[in-house]
């Protein structure tokens, strides 16, 4: 028994050194660590500066703002002394370096964004994945999908479907169904119903929807507009979007005379039936509840009762057939507000600098719904106080007072990474 067991212990002392040895070179490998005589090289967390890479160690200025992380957050989360902007100042990219068995570094580079999720590094560059496919387009040439695929490389959390007005199953829209009026339609579910079985109709019409590619311009009423002569310019768009009562009628040098569909609400219709274009459609945004009312009373050309809760008079009558209005989808008042330009949510609730300029819904419907996408009449200059607030009145730019429901200042940041990236285009440099 005793002969039996030897070489049963001599082939365990065998065994076992083997397996030892075995696991550690497998670790080593797993771990990227030299464990043959060599110092072994950690794996390394670098943050790229501007002009220089610092490795293990941070720049001084910069390590309060970078908590220290092994794994792939992004973006990085901020330390508690570290202000957004500084942060934002200060870094483009990091990188993650780590050293093979063999010796070789990999360096993998992380984009960095801001607190809203936007790419700090903007530039005007296709990225190398959509030169292929935009790249060798003639010049004016239609780009499928351009607009999207753009926003979508600054803002990786961009997802392109959102229908542009509601329709009859607009119920099953998750995203703002839960939100009152501005950001969504609770509890007007039922007037929705009565106003869409009315109207019909909910696209843009069957020549612009068969339409592979759409060029879509949204023509602010900045007064940077006038003598730019830039009208025949903007009438060469598939869709030309207007807001609220800003006149075409003799102005059309400057802004064209091309309107697809005008997007209002109440206190901003046009006040004057026959100061409205005959073939535009008349696309309605909603605030307040209240404003659902309105429109019944319009599509069903009933007149005009219960005017309390407008801030100033509204149209009492919109000389528009039911298949020729529209209700805009408040998605984009909710992704405008919260995820682009980072407005105060209040509860979900319009409440003080929380509500999106009309402009700004209605670049941010056009970048879910087409493929390229200018503006034009966009940007006040608060430096030159004398210069036309709008292009068709004569007030001053110097009659703007802080409002209580936008926040100028945080659009305007918004809009220039768009103009910045060539998400897209401004015809009067004006963001």
């Amino acid at each position: 028994m005793m002969s039996m067991m030897k070489p049963t212990r001599k082939l365990l002392f065998v065994l076992c050194p083997m397996l030892v040895l075995g696991f550690i070179y497998y670790s080593s490998g797993k771990l990227h660590l030299h464990v043959w005589g060599q110092k072994p090289e950690p794996v390394v967390d670098t943050l790229l500066t501007v002009g220089r890479i610092v490795g293990s160690e941070l720049a001084a200025e910069a390590q309060p703002c970078l908590r220290k992380s092994r794994g792939t957050v992004n973006p990085p989360t901020l330390g508690p002394d570290c202000r957004q902007e500084e942060y934002v100042g200060r870094a483009t990219s990091i990188q993650k370096s780590s050293v093979m068995s063999d010796g070789r570094k990999i360096v993998r580079t992380k984009n960095v964004y801001d607190k809203q999720g936007f790419l700090l590094k903007l530039d005007g560059k296709l990225p190398p994945e959509l030169v292929y496919k935009y790249g060798n387009l003639s010049e004016g040439a239609c780009k499928p999908g351009y607009a999207a695929a753009k926003m979508t490389a600054i803002y990786p959390k961009f997802m392109k479907p959102a229908p542009m007005f509601l329709d009859r199953n607009f119920k099953r829209l998750g995203k703002v169904s839960n939100y009152m009026p501005p950001f969504g339609f609770k509890t007007q579910e039922r007037i929705i119903d009565t106003i869409l079985s009315a109207t019909k109709n909910f696209g843009l019409g069957p020549e612009l929807d068969s339409l592979s590619c759409k060029k879509c311009i949204i023509v602010g009423n900045g007064g940077i507009l006038a003598n730019k002569s830039l009208g025949s310019r903007i009438d060469e768009y598939d869709v030309v979007v207007r807001l609220n009562e800003a006149p075409v009628s003799g102005f059309g040098k400057d802004v064209g005379t091309k309107t697809t569909i005008r997007i209002t609400y109440p206190e901003g219709a046009i006040q004057k039936p026959e100061r409205y274009e005959k073939d535009s459609l008349f696309v309605f945004s909603a605030f307040k509840p209240q404003d659902f009312k309105w429109l019944r009373q319009m599509v069903f050309k009933e007149k005009l009762r219960g005017t309390e809760g407008f801030w100033k008079s509204v149209a009492q009558h919109v000389p528009r057939e039911p298949s020729e209005m529209r209700i805009l989808n408040p998605y984009f008042i909710q992704e405008a507000a919260f995820q682009f330009i980072g407005l105060p949510l209040n509860n979900g609730l319009m409440g003080k600098g929380n509500i999106p300029t009309l402009g700004t819904v209605a670049i941010t419907m056009a970048l879910h719904n087409c493929d390229e996408v200018a503006v034009a009449g966009f940007g006040y200059d608060m430096n030159t106080p004398h210069a036309p607030l709008h292009y068709y009145e004569t007030v001053k730019m110097s009659a703007i007072k802080e409002s209580w429901t936008h926040n100028i200042s945080k659009e305007k940041e918004f809009l220039r990474k768009l103009v910045k990236a060539n998400v897209i285009t401004d015809l009067t440099h004006g963001i």
